[in-house]
């Protein structure tokens, strides 16, 4: 009874820390783009500060999870943070000392994202350690209602802070939300229901470690060929991404206020999805539960041809697409949340840093080549081929890569279920043989009283 009731603090705590956390990262990243913007005017200066937040972790994801594989989670959590707070902290001492430049920010931004990564990785890898195996689901709903609220209301924080406050104020901000966080999660336990034994730190090489991750996941078919099924679909969802906007801007010239509330229907969606994944008990078969997900968001890509091949008004263009969007929002937590869960209960605590880290790593490799591969698409090629392309070969990698053997595999008990089920054919004959016998026996009771009636019979 201690240890759910442990369980359940670590819960709210944990929605408490992230979308503190989560809500800080993004007010501190949409500040900084403002500011860079501001001082330089430059696209070119604005694109470098974000190559700077996405080669880091890139590099440095699957070294993290090796690092919360091999040290307790614990500690790798609250040495990134330590290490945001810090790298932040750094640039305001730097910003009293002389005039902020842009390489100030370039720096800073490289050691923010290097704590955040080994932060968030090993966060991640430990949730099924600090909460029991029956509300996994509403810790990861909890989680993508973090990045649901930090996805609407980071925008509207970040620029009412940077049109009303300096920009010291602004890092004091984002670093006591940081420090919150830091004193928040230092009160939990990371082992309140880990099975792993604390071992010598003496271990093998970094790239031996890494190489036997990717051997673990090899023998776990049902992971790996989902996890690849969410490579495709980060490649493939740049898409998305990058032609939603290019179509607003560029095809149906909308005004960027009606850009950005069709954006933030997207995270409504997430929201209210998140609200509901946490009121209810885990998805039974995640793995059946993602690939439904995966098939109505790969569906979804093809409709945002629509309105490029049929004329749409105005108004319905708008309501189309905030339709669209919430559509977008809703079935990426129905996808992420089971297989959140998936990874939890189904990867072993002392690989499961490295796949995350694996994982992270591969997306993030993925998401630059899709981006620059469909942006020159999108200038070359009509946009709704692109998306209706898009759309079937994202069905048909789902379909292939997840078989119905392989889910059978996977939970074998749903075989006895449908072999339980009749099908509908057999149902209808069965249902029609007992209807005739009926028939026949009434006419038979029929006739027998007839014959034992003497007042019935012909003359």
């Amino acid at each position: 009874m201690k240890q759910r009731r442990r369980a359940t603090y670590h819960l709210y705590t944990f929605l408490v820390s992230k979308m503190i956390s989560t809500l800080g990262a993004n007010v501190y990243a949409f500040g900084m783009s403002m500011f860079i913007l501001s001082m330089t005017g430059s696209a070119l200066s604005f694109a470098a500060n974000l190559i700077f937040s996405i080669i880091p972790r890139l590099i440095l994801s699957p070294v993290a999870g090796i690092l919360a594989d091999r040290f307790p989670k614990k500690l790798v959590v609250l040495a990134g943070q330590g290490g945001a707070i810090l790298s932040i902290g750094g640039l305001l001492t730097y910003s009293f000392m002389f005039d902020l430049s842009i390489t100030a920010i370039y720096v800073t931004t490289v050691f923010y994202t290097i704590s955040n990564t080994f932060s968030s990785i090993a966060f991640s890898a430990s949730l099924s350690n600090l909460v029991d195996s029956e509300r996994i689901q509403k810790a990861m709903s909890f989680n993508q209602m973090a990045l649901s609220v930090s996805g609407i209301g980071a925008p509207i924080v970040g620029g009412m802070l940077f049109g009303f406050v300096s920009l010291k104020l602004f890092l004091c901000i984002n670093i006591i939300s940081y420090l919150i966080a830091f004193l928040l999660e230092s009160t939990m336990d990371f082992r309140l229901y880990s099975s792993k034994k604390l071992v010598d730190k003496n271990e093998e090489a970094l790239w031996q470690s890494f190489k036997e991750g990717l051997r673990y996941m090899k023998t776990k078919p049902a992971l790996s060929h989902l996890l690849i099924v969410i490579l495709w679909i980060n490649l493939f969802f740049t898409s998305v991404s990058v032609g939603t906007t290019f179509i607003l801007v560029e095809v149906f010239k909308l005004e960027y206020s009606l850009i950005g509330l069709i954006e933030a229907s997207g995270a409504v969606g997430m929201l209210l999805v998140s609200v509901f994944f946490a009121s209810r008990s885990n998805v039974r078969y995640p793995l059946l539960f993602s690939k439904r997900a995966i098939l109505g968001l790969s569906i979804l890509v093809g409709t945002i041809a629509i309105p490029l091949i049929f004329h749409f008004s105005e108004l319905l263009l708008i309501i189309y697409f905030l339709v669209i969007m919430f559509l977008f929002g809703s079935f990426s937590v129905l996808t992420n949340t089971p297989i959140g869960v998936m990874l939890q209960t189904v990867v072993a605590e002392e690989y499961r840093g490295r796949v995350y880290g694996i994982l992270e790593m591969m997306a993030l490799g993925l998401m630059p080549i899709g981006s620059l591969i469909f942006g020159v698409l999108y200038d070359t090629v009509p946009a709704e081929i692109i998306l209706i392309v898009c759309s079937l070969v994202l069905v048909a990698i789902t379909l292939v890569l997840l078989p119905p053997s392989l889910i059978r595999t996977a939970y074998p008990e749903l075989s006895n279920e449908s072999s339980d089920i009749k099908p509908a054919t057999v149902k209808n004959n069965e249902m029609l043989t007992r209807k005739q016998l009926e028939i026949d026996y009434q006419e038979h009771i029929a006739n027998q009283k007839q014959l034992s009636n003497p007042t019935t019979r012909g003359f």
